[in-house]
């Protein structure tokens, strides 16, 4: 009892001076526990929001187009590199500027986010805080969108104004022409790599972003796309559809789409006048026109005579009956057997 008794109670303040001690060496370490939580943000929606930013530019400038269309013709188009700047420019003001998302990223919930500033931040609770861009990230988001758009399209139209290409130019607008096309296949080898980059990561869509630093978040975990999946699936659709069109029309024959909507057409007497008229094979008046026997169908001489070396058994287009022999059109000459 009387060692417990000599053993004397610490300083009140000790446990003051204890704590500061230690208070560097518990603050790394409880940040280690509290990990960056990791999020995903959906690679189509950033690719959407881009394309609805560029069609939102677009119809900008068709009602823009429309208010000078009373002007004089081809005047607006010498200034077409201003206008897309100048619409550019107007969205950067009233949106990235502002704090505020793009048309785009609005309607599919994002938002950018300085993500320099995320390796210094302690609290993390959805992986979705952080601030939003600074205001040197900004100008420079205008500069590199804005005005290095604008740069490179005007270069671009003097130096093929000025037939830089030409070899004939002097040495120096030649070299100047080939460092603008080396510069531009740096940049989509570059965009390239970072387009295979952001399919992995599904961070920075754009090799400005990654300069910057500038990340596509969700604006909030909670809310919904405002654009529905059955809109889009309806969209993909019709784009397949046109794609497909496009890949089509150019295998179909006129002529036989002709004659298969032949039956269909409303005036039946005007149609048959001009089928009697043309050459059943290329559409055409014949120049010198041979009739087909016996059907007596009238033919270009080359047409027909070329059909039926390369198919002995060729039947007529209209009437389907076999052709046997062919005669000159208004001629006394004989039959003329066609596979001779």
């Amino acid at each position: 009892m009387a060692a417990l008794n000599l053993r004397q109670p610490p300083p009140e303040d000790e446990w003051v001076h204890t704590y500061l001690k230690l208070l560097p060496q518990w603050k790394p370490l409880a940040l280690s526990h509290q990990s960056m939580i990791p999020i995903s943000i959906s690679r189509v929606n950033q690719f959407d929001a881009a394309r609805l930013d560029i069609e939102m530019s677009a119809m900008l400038k068709e009602q823009l187009v429309k208010v000078f269309s009373l002007m004089k013709p081809g005047m607006l188009f010498q200034y077409e590199p201003e206008l897309d700047a100048f619409l550019e420019f107007l969205i950067w003001r009233f949106s990235i500027w502002v704090d505020k998302p793009t048309p785009g990223n609005a309607l599919m919930d994002l938002r950018y986010r300085d993500e320099r500033a995320m390796e210094s931040r302690g609290k993390v609770r959805t992986g979705l805080e952080g601030p939003g861009l600074t205001i040197a990230q900004k100008i420079w988001y205008c500069i590199a969108t804005v005005g290095g758009q604008y740069t490179w399209a005007r270069l671009q139209s003097f130096s093929a104004f000025r037939r830089w290409g030409d070899s004939e130019q002097r040495p120096l607008a030649r070299r100047a022409w080939i460092l603008i096309q080396r510069v531009e296949g740096l940049y989509k080898a570059a965009s390239f790599g970072n387009l295979l980059i952001f399919l992995y990561t599904g961070r920075f869509r754009n090799l400005i972003e990654r300069v910057l630093q500038a990340r596509l978040v969700y604006g909030s975990p909670n809310m919904n796309r405002a654009v529905s999946f059955e809109y889009m699936n309806r969209q993909l659709v019709w784009n397949e559809f046109s794609e497909m069109l496009l890949l089509l029309l150019p295998l179909l024959n006129s002529s036989s789409v002709k004659k298969f909507l032949s039956p269909f057409s409303k005036d039946k007497s005007s149609s048959s006048k001009v089928d009697d008229d043309t050459c059943p094979i290329c559409q055409a008046i014949p120049t010198i026109p041979f009739l087909s026997l016996p059907c007596q169908h009238r033919y270009c001489y080359y047409c027909l005579r070329t059909r039926c070396a390369a198919t002995p058994s060729f039947r007529c287009p209209r009437c389907g009956e076999p052709v046997v022999a062919m005669q000159r059109h208004g001629g006394l000459a004989g039959n003329t057997n066609p596979n001779q």
